[in-house]
């Protein structure tokens, strides 16, 4: 017989002693053996000037680069002053 694998999500949080401590409690009629697979969230967002470079470098872009793409000059438009 195949063995068949059964996936809940779960959220939580690992405390400072490095438990798993769901938010919780799971719908399993314990006590039961399972596999445990966390997804971690990213450290840090990307930040705009790592955005612009992987933008500028990014070849799917390369299309901006054309003269006919050039269609604005620095008389176009009004400035733009941030207001932070």
């Amino acid at each position: 017989m195949e063995n068949v694998e059964k996936a809940i999500e779960a959220t939580g949080t690992i405390d400072a002693q490095r438990r798993l401590v769901l938010d919780e409690p799971l719908p399993v009629v314990g006590p039961t053996r399972v596999r445990v697979i966390i997804l971690l969230p990213e450290e840090t967002d990307i930040d705009e000037k790592e955005w612009l470079r992987a933008a500028s470098t990014n070849p799917a872009f390369d299309f901006l680069k054309e003269s006919e793409e050039d269609i604005y000059t620095l008389e176009d438009g009004r400035p733009f002053y941030d207001q932070r």
